[in-house]
């Protein structure tokens, strides 16, 4: 365990580093790019905070665009969550695409290119359909069910328009919460990214409460119009 654990560290200090390099370099191009990787890359919630930080002003760099500086502060951070939530929405939309046009044996025949297992597939799938448009927005706020969502949407055939505005939304509380945070604590940005899987957790555990909540809330519905019915 302790040499695993010291492999995952390793590889997440080269993907800090890659990430803060290719920023550094090509500013929005690179985050756009990695967002739209977001439901495979391990790394993306660095992408956020470390673009943040970087809009706030915490390092020497800048935000460019075009071969322009974008000013530090706010107009810097509304441009860097902005094009995070682009590139995160339009993978979603490509991943959503896979799953109804390419078919659930495409991908499962590649599980390592979406990083899915059938069980894993399998569980995205009932999510959905149970929960359906709703399922979507809350799939983009956590990993463990945003790498499984999009395919899902697209082998369940979910309607294109409904899962793109979902999708949106979702994607963009995501990048402009995260980008927030890294924006409030600045250079202190690793601290936080040191702590996401803990704040994962977190949100997991509101989603598995506020599911339990609804459930309830359906029974106890059915069982009074049930009552009225009977009376």
């Amino acid at each position: 365990m302790p040499l695993v654990l010291l492999l995952q560290a390793s590889i997440l200090g080269r993907l800090t580093e890659l990430v803060t390099s290719a920023i550094g370099d090509h500013g929005l191009y690179a985050i756009f790019v990695f967002m739209l990787g977001d439901a495979v890359l391990p790394a993306n919630e660095a992408v956020l905070l470390y673009a943040g930080a970087l809009a706030a002003g915490a390092f020497s760099g800048a935000v460019v665009f075009l071969g322009a500086e974008i000013d530090q502060g706010v107009p810097a951070y509304l441009a860097v969550a902005a094009v995070a939530t682009a590139g995160s929405t339009l993978g979603a939309l490509i991943g959503w695409a896979v799953g109804k046009y390419l078919g659930r044996p495409f991908v499962l025949r590649h599980p390592r290119w979406f990083r899915l297992s059938e069980q894993d597939l399998a569980r995205g799938e009932r999510w959905l359909d149970r929960w359906g448009d709703w399922a979507v927005l809350v799939s983009r706020l956590t990993p463990v069910i945003r790498s499984v969502a999009p395919v899902a949407a697209g082998t369940l055939r979910m309607s294109f328009g409904r899962y793109a505005v979902f999708t949106l939304a979702g994607s963009a509380i995501y990048c402009f919460v995260y980008a927030a945070l890294g924006y409030a604590v600045g250079a202190e940005w690793e601290t936080i990214y040191d702590r996401v899987g803990a704040l994962e957790y977190v949100v997991l555990a509101l989603l598995a409460l506020g599911a339990a909540w609804l459930v309830v809330r359906r029974a106890r519905r059915r069982r009074a119009t049930e009552d009225s019915a009977g009376a």
